[in-house]
Order: C-alpha cells, then structure tokens, then sequence
C-alpha cells in the first residue's frame, strides 16, 4: 500500500513538472516575441515602458518574493507537523497574491483612464513600436495576473485544507506542486519587471 501512495506521490510531482514546462515554453515565446520587436523598435520601447510606474512594479516584486518565502514556510511547516502554522502561512501567501492583484488592477485603470489600452485613439496614434509596447505589456502582465488569480485560489483552498488537516505530514504533495506554482508565477514575473518597467 505504501508503494502505490509513493508511486501517486511522485506521479503527481512528475505531471506538475510537466506543466510548468508548458507554461514556461509559453511565456519563453512571449518573450522571445518582446525580444524581436524590442530590436526592431529600441528607442520606441525605451519611450512607452516610462508611461509606467516602475515604483509599482518594484513594490509588486516585493510581494511576490514575500508571498513565495511564505508558502515555502507553509510547506516546511506542514511537513514538521505545525499544520495550523503551515495553513496561516499558506493564507498569507494568498493574501499577498490578492494584494498583488489590487495593484495590478489600480495600474491598468490607471491606464485606461489615460487612455492607453488596446485598441484606444491613443494607442493607434502612438509610433508602431510604442502600440507594439503596450499590446505586449497588456498580453503578458495580463496573462501573468491570470496566473496570479488562479494561484490565488489555488492557495486559498489549500491553506484551508491544511487547516482541517487534508493536507498534513506525510501527505502534502499538493502543497508542495502549489509552492512550485507560486514559485513559477514569482519567477515569470522577475523577468517582465526588467522588460516592462526597467525598459532602457
């Protein structure tokens, strides 16, 4: 009986690597598209990135790397038996992952009340490469909060299954495969802070 759990164990690290490659070979074609328009359009990259407020982005940084220390203390918690710790540090790491989202979400409606989203006046009367800018800023930064939104979700009922003690020693593969998740999520962003908002 054991071996079928150790073999369920590793099956679902094995599908969840899996994923995260797919998720990678996603975004690492959305970056090399940013990488081949930003050749075409240097100057007009450098221009658009300092419409946005890269103290935001930098806080927003901080968050994650804050929120991804705290489900890894939730996983280290959970696996010496503090179960009620492991379930509170797993809820901040949600609660992070939503205050994230609220700056994300102030940052795009301060946006679209200057105008700049997709598809606006603005936007089309801008030089290609300041509307390519934003179509990708839009496409990626939105894409990621998508991830952000369902990581979000994903922690929350996960720190409550802690809680009830679903999730414990032993048997805390779901935990571990949301930790890799965040820590995914945590990554892609490191990387669209630089493009994005330290655009020179």
């Amino acid at each position: 009986m054991s071996e079928a759990v150790h073999s369920d164990y590793q099956g679902a690290k094995i599908g969840m690597w899996l994923f995260l490659f797919t998720e990678l070979m996603l975004f690492g074609g959305l970056f090399l598209l940013y990488s081949a328009y930003r050749m075409l359009h240097p100057e007009e990259f450098h221009h658009a990135s300092q419409e946005l407020n890269a103290v935001i982005g930098v806080a927003n940084t901080l968050v994650l790397l804050t929120s991804s220390l705290f489900i890894a203390m939730a996983l280290t918690a959970v696996q010496q038996g503090r179960h009620e710790a492991g379930g509170r540090w797993a809820a901040l790491c949600a609660g992070l992952g939503g205050l994230f989202l609220v700056n994300k979400g102030f940052e795009w409606a301060a946006k679209f009340h200057h105008g700049i989203y997709p598809g606006s006046s603005l936007v089309k009367a801008m030089p290609p490469g300041e509307g390519l800018f934003f179509g990708l800023y839009f496409t990626m930064t939105g894409l990621h909060a998508l991830h952000v939104l369902i990581g979000v979700i994903l922690l929350a009922v996960v720190a409550l299954l802690v809680k009830r003690g679903r999730v414990r020693q032993g048997d805390c593969v779901l935990l571990e495969n949301s930790g890799l998740y965040w820590h995914l999520v945590d990554v892609i962003w490191i990387f669209l802070l630089p493009l994005f908002y330290l655009a020179a």
